[in-house]
């Protein structure tokens, strides 16, 4: 990108008069996977130009942004800055109607990627951060499977409802199923956006029940960090945390939940097909491992820079 054009992106960013050092900002607080409070600060400006702090926990590598918005600041931000702050960044209009194709596209690889590796087709399907239901309309035309929609935004919830979908305002981490459960559970490109990433995968692994199934993609931060050239590339404020393929299993070890197979896109998402299992420790000593090599990598990068 020329010098021009990153000039033109920043005085388009500015003009939305977004304050981020204005905002209610809080702690992340102790690290959500392991619970070290030793953290390494590697950056203090994400890609939008915003002084957010990026943090890598010096036990598991387990990337997050401290201090960050505070929950009601984020309902905030997703409400009215986050679709005109990407738009800003990439110079196109991005929102809820034209993120459809994109969505499709991605729907579609899925629904492959689930055909191969399901035993059978799911009849119910829950789709957490699923928005306006576009994930789960195309996989409902493909399986044939009963779909419900769980998401805070109650704006893009009544597009989902319109479809026939049973839609849920709220969050993961606060729903309680109760008794219910379903055959597959979704958190499609929405792991990263999550404030409480452990509580919102125990709440997936109840919903799941004993025979359930769970499909989860994560950003993989490495991969990003190299696809941008640098570290504050792979940073910004609409990702409170930022997960490889090591943590993310970790995770899956805690909630209990077994992977059974993977799939690595072209644009660094990592998708996981998980079964319902029982919780576990993880290998703590190969994510201290992991986290020494995250670490080694970023250095080098940042040499590079200088």
């Amino acid at each position: 990108m020329s010098a021009n054009e990153i000039a033109e992106r920043t005085a388009r960013i500015d003009a939305l008069g977004y304050d981020y050092e204005a905002r209610d900002l809080e702690p992340a607080g102790d690290c959500n996977l392991c619970g070290s409070a030793h953290r390494i600060e590697l950056c203090h400006r994400d890609r939008y130009g915003y002084p957010a702090v990026f943090n890598v926990c010096a036990r598991c590598g387990l990337g997050m942004i401290s201090p960050r918005l505070t929950p009601e600041e984020y309902g905030h931000f997703y409400e009215s800055i986050y679709r005109p702050l990407v738009s800003a960044f990439h110079g196109r209009l991005i929102d809820a109607e034209t993120v459809q194709g994109d969505q499709r596209e991605y729907t579609e690889e899925l629904a492959s990627f689930l055909r191969r590796n399901l035993a059978e087709t799911p009849k119910t399907l829950m789709d957490i951060g699923g928005s306006t239901g576009i994930v789960a309309e195309i996989l409902r035309a493909d399986f044939g499977c009963e779909c419900t929609v769980l998401d805070p935004a109650p704006d893009e919830l009544a597009v989902a409802a319109k479809l026939g979908m049973e839609t849920i305002e709220g969050f993961a981490e606060d729903y309680d199923p109760g008794d219910r459960s379903w055959e597959l559970v979704l958190l499609c490109q929405t792991i990263d956006h999550l404030l409480d990433v452990r509580a919102t995968l125990d709440a997936m692994r109840r919903m799941m029940g004993e025979s359930g199934y769970a499909f989860i993609d994560v950003l993989d931060v490495g991969f990003m960090m190299r696809r941008r050239g640098s570290i504050e590339g792979a940073v910004k404020i609409d990702h409170p945390y930022y997960l490889g393929r090591e943590t993310a299993n970790a995770y899956f070890d805690l909630a209990g939940m077994e992977v059974v197979a993977e799939h690595a896109s072209h644009n660094g998402h990592l998708g996981f097909l998980l079964a319902a299992g029982k919780p576990s420790e993880p290998d703590w000593e190969r994510l201290a491992a992991s986290s020494a090599r995250f670490l080694a990598d970023a250095w080098d990068l940042r040499a590079r820079e200088a």
